[in-house]
């Protein structure tokens, strides 16, 4: 099968950190969250739950750093187009459309997953694709997805005002069908199908429904969004209580875990954690950090910081509750960090 990757966008609700480097590629819980995602498509590779013979990235906002790092990190084989108009998802996946020749695996990169993929090779022959789901409560801030009664989608329905259904649409789809995917698509387009501006995948998926596509919708062990802060240091939360704590060698501090912090780092008369990543070649010196991601090469002094999310070669001084800063910023305060 063959993968496409939609990582076009701006990501607007991330910035500061967006300014200087692509979203896919912020560090959350130790690694980018597009690492995370090709590792776990790597292991179902590996594992022979899938076989994947192209992954296909569909760029556009710094998108050669994209590039650079899947071509550094992995040895899959790779095509990367640039998504000059940025017209929706189903534009997104559209142009890839004359590079799928075999069922096709989409995720999107706000989507962190853990899920059993070897569902897709259980397909039964009248089937035509997944897409995946995460029980919600909370039904009205999500696109959900109603069942019939034969197990098969029959509608999607965007942010429901009543209880239609609590399956939330992470993102993630498999579609063994591509061809009805397409014209699906193609359909959209031709009708000029683009509420609020723009041509949705789900749209297609929508137009696949009607055609008497047969459509399962299992859902994941864990779904962690990432594409606002927000959402961003909650889900790193939740990815460092699945991870290890290692040891790590401080003067005169105290760790609690989780954490995940790099190997080189310098803690110093400091408390850290819970729920910390700190990169490589960073300093923390007489402060308190919690529940914060902090980029490579920064130094944070007398300062204490709780959900904060602080970008590379930075330096934070003083007495701060919250930052959110991007890349190669001072901060200065005129307070010591509270006991």
């Amino acid at each position: 099968m063959k993968v496409i990757i939609p990582l076009a966008g701006e990501g607007k609700r991330m910035r500061p950190h967006t300014h200087s480097k692509p979203k896919p590629l912020i560090n959350i819980a130790g690694k980018s969250s597009l690492k995370h995602i090709l590792d776990e498509l790597e292991s179902h590779d590996k594992k022979g739950d899938i076989k994947i013979s192209e992954i296909i990235f569909i760029t556009g906002h710094l998108a050669q750093k994209i590039e650079d790092y899947v071509k550094k990190h992995y040895d899959f084989k790779t095509r990367f187009i640039e998504q000059k108009v940025r017209d929706g998802t189903a534009g997104a996946v559209r142009l890839a459309e004359k590079y799928i020749d075999e069922p096709v695996l989409i995720i999107f990169v706000d989507t962190i997953f853990e899920a059993d993929l070897s569902i897709i090779n259980k397909l039964k022959d009248d089937e035509s694709g997944i897409i995946w789901a995460q029980e919600v409560e909370d039904y009205q801030r999500f696109g959900v997805m109603v069942m019939g009664k034969d197990g098969y989608m029959i509608e999607m329905v965007e942010k429901p005002d009543k209880p239609v259904s609590k399956l939330a649409n992470i993102g993630m789809y498999f579609m063994k069908d591509y061809k009805l995917m397409y014209e699906g698509i193609k359909y959209i387009y031709d009708n000029d199908i683009r509420p609020k501006g723009e041509f949705y995948l789900t749209d297609a998926f929508g137009y696949m429904i009607k055609k008497g596509a047969k459509i399962i919708c299992p859902t994941v062990k864990g779904w962690y969004d990432t594409g606002k802060p927000e959402t961003f240091l909650e889900s790193h939360k939740e990815l460092l209580k699945k991870g290890r704590h290692k040891e790590i060698k401080t003067e005169n501090s105290k760790i609690i875990p989780p954490v995940h912090i790099a190997d080189d780092v310098t803690i110093k008369g400091s408390t850290v954690g819970p729920h910390v990543t700190i990169a490589k070649g960073t300093e923390i010196i007489n402060s308190i950090v919690k529940e914060s991601v902090i980029g490579e090469n920064t130094k944070i002094t007398d300062a204490n910081l709780d959900d904060s999310i602080i970008g590379e070669e930075c330096q934070v001084t003083g007495a701060f509750k919250h930052l959110n800063i991007g890349d190669h910023c001072v901060v200065k305060g005129a307070g010591k960090k509270n006991k």
